[in-house]
């Protein structure tokens, strides 16, 4: 068995037998090096497999850390952000980084089904869950008053919430894709992880009941804090 994939193994029983928590920090490449006899290569290359594996999470400028439980967001129901981590017992945070009026570029305004250079509402924001960073999700919204958003305490109140309870826009349904990806230096800097470190980014278009677009939201997730999850089911074919 190779050097590096015993040190896993090492790694991995430290953490089954509650010696590391989720959120400790590990020890450093050199410390594993000196205490297992191995060179820091091999720990470097069992660490960053553990990282991969979602077992470790890295933190630019502070080390590596044992990941804590991912969270869960549903494919099933049209939820936000503070709906999910309230569900899961955690606290939603968010950093409002910038809020304003700017014209749609010609992809936004098809998905919002308007002319491209319309004045649509763009709000960028950092999510956090119990004061930890793990997404950013840009949102560009279109629909009449929709400059009144500017007006709005949008790190207090959700969004979702003052779209249905102050706007009268009631949120159907949506559509969404997902891809993997790697953080670049500015998202890594803001989730506090490493470049490169994996992403999950999400496109969604959400409607209203009369089925009209009025968000079209793209977000970046940190890849080893969190999990989509759907229900699949298999039409029943019958032949006689």
């Amino acid at each position: 068995m190779p050097r590096y994939h015993q040190l896993k193994e090492i790694l991995r029983e430290r953490i089954r037998s509650g010696e590391w928590k989720p959120g400790d920090l590990i020890p450093s490449e050199r410390e594993l090096s000196e205490t297992y006899r191995i060179s820091r290569m091999t720990a470097r290359q069992a660490i960053t497999d553990l990282v991969n594996e979602g077992v470790f999470y890295r933190e630019q400028g502070r080390g590596t850390f044992v990941s804590r439980n991912k969270i869960t967001q549903q494919l099933i129901k049209l939820t936000g952000f503070t709906e999910d981590i309230s569900a899961r017992g955690q606290h939603p945070s968010t950093q409002v980084l910038s809020a304003e009026m700017l014209p749609a570029d010609e992809f936004t305004a098809e998905r919002l089904r308007i002319t491209p250079g319309e004045l649509i509402f763009c709000l960028q924001r950092l999510r956090l869950a119990d004061g930890e960073p793990l997404a950013i999700e840009f949102s560009h919204l279109s629909f009449k008053g929709c400059e009144r958003l500017l007006q709005e305490n949008l790190e207090q109140q959700s969004l979702y919430g003052v779209l249905e309870s102050k706007f009268g826009l009631p949120l159907m349904e949506a559509e969404q894709e997902l891809e993997a990806g790697l953080a670049g230096a500015e998202e890594a800097a803001l989730l506090k992880i490493a470049p490169g470190a994996s992403v999950l980014f999400t496109r969604r278009t959400t409607y209203t009941d009369r089925n009209q677009p009025i968000e079209y939201a793209k977000s970046v997730y940190c890849g080893a804090k969190y999990i989509f999850y759907t229900h699949l089911k298999r039409e029943q074919l019958f032949s006689s």
